[in-house]
């Protein structure tokens, strides 16, 4: 070989080397840039009047979450959050502080790690997802985080999510549920999620779904009813659901159809096989929205439709009436909930929003009474990180046996985010 062609190779090698050096380079500068802190500060005072309780609670609790999220570097991105809630005011019973004289409030004091996951993700339609993580599943009706908590719920595990297509298919393992409610009370999972949607059109999207849920508590020494309730909280669950949306000059129209079946599994005592169904309408323009929704959820006498993975306070009051412990967020003779929702934009600079929600509950065998229950919001943007509410609600119990109590709560709460 010349001098020649071994000084050009070498040149060569060089000017590659070189090249993807200034590559990496690159590559690292634009995730360093990419990154970005996180920081959430959320104060709330919370105030329960319940038939039965000489107390009322009261509850002033403080949420901060400080955190770093990376930008991608060859596809790898990573996320760790620190989750620190405080209770200044405490008079209130958290279900793990021992203060039974007074109404729950399901917030108690944590300082904990939140998230802490590693995702790569070598396209735009497919990401693999490592670790401690929020995972959301349509409108979180089986699957969610439970957000309106302070400390919400989070999952262990590995989610895989892609699309084929227009095909969309997001699958998970989970190892262990972070609930809501604080170390003392999460549970160990061997549990597995597979959900796949595909847009037909604008006007229709049909999503099904399977959730294999497997759990016992991962307490140390656990409270003696959660053990149960883990166990007792082990379903599967599979359903349909159709969802799409219309605009017609100025007002946008939608609809959601859905259907699941559960039965036990695991090591949960009970046999049976329950159902869910759920039908609603929406209409919104720029200045107001409005829905309609009916959703019933049987039961057999003995245990009424699991949801374990999701929040009663969404979808059937804010009250909490139906949060009770454990997975079964539903009456033992099914709970039909039949309920309004209108929402109006106010105008001005703080973006005002007032929404006013109406629930009619019966039971599913008999139709008897359960109550109603009256909710209503105003949420204002007081600067682009700062957010204000005032919150209320009111449920007056009715006259089927076993109905849950009379309550009133209200909240005040002022939120930041970066």
């Amino acid at each position: 070989m010349s001098y020649k062609t071994l000084l050009v190779a070498g040149t060569a090698t060089l000017s590659l080397a070189a090249a993807s050096h200034a590559l990496a380079d690159a590559a690292f500068d634009h995730a360093l840039a990419t990154s970005k802190p996180i920081f959430e500060s959320n104060l709330r005072l919370e105030n329960v009047e319940q038939t039965g309780f000489a107390k009322n609670a009261e509850a002033l609790t403080w949420r901060n979450r400080v955190g770093w999220q990376t930008g991608a570097f060859h596809n790898w991105s990573a996320l760790v959050e620190i989750e620190a809630t405080a209770a200044p005011i405490e008079r209130y019973n958290s279900t793990v502080n021992g203060k039974t004289a007074y109404p729950t409030v399901t917030d108690p004091q944590v300082v904990e790690l939140h998230r802490a996951q590693v995702q790569w993700a070598p396209s735009g339609t497919t990401a693999l997802t490592f670790g401690r993580q929020r995972i959301i599943l349509d409108d979180a009706r089986f699957v969610g985080n439970s957000g309106w908590r302070q400390d919400d719920q989070v999952f262990d595990g590995v989610r895989f999510d892609t699309a084929v297509g227009k095909l969309n298919l997001t699958t998970a393992y989970l190892s262990r549920i972070d609930r809501v409610v604080g170390d003392e009370k999460d549970w160990n999972a061997r549990s597995w999620l597979v959900n796949a949607g595909y847009p037909v059109s604008p006007a229709l999207k049909l999503t099904g779904f399977a959730y294999v849920l497997r759990f016992s508590t991962a307490a140390t020494n656990p409270f003696a009813a959660d053990a149960a309730n883990a166990r007792a909280s082990s379903v599967d669950i599979g359903g349909l659901r159709a969802s799409g949306s219309l605009a017609r000059g100025g007002t946008t129209f939608g609809y959601v159809a859905q259907y699941a079946g559960e039965r036990n599994g695991g090591e949960n005592p009970q046999s049976f096989h329950l159902h869910e169904s759920m039908v609603e309408v929406s209409a919104a323009t720029r200045l107001w929205s409005g829905k309609l929704n009916y959703e019933s959820l049987s039961g057999n006498g003995t245990v009424g439709f699991v949801a374990p993975l999701t929040s009663a306070h969404a979808f059937q009051g804010f009250a909490d009436a139906f949060s009770a412990t454990g997975g079964n967020k539903t009456f033992v003779n099914g709970l039909d909930d039949l309920s309004a929702t209108i929402a109006i934009n106010l105008p001005g600079g703080f973006k005002p929003v007032l929404s006013a929600v109406y629930h009619d509950f019966r039971t599913d065998i008999g139709s008897a009474r359960i109550g109603t229950e009256w909710d209503a919001v105003a949420t204002a943007q007081l600067t682009p990180h700062l957010s204000a509410m005032l919150k209320y609600a009111d449920f007056e119990k009715g006259p089927a046996a076993g109905a849950p109590a009379s309550r009133t709560k209200t909240w005040v709460a002022l939120q930041y985010r970066l």
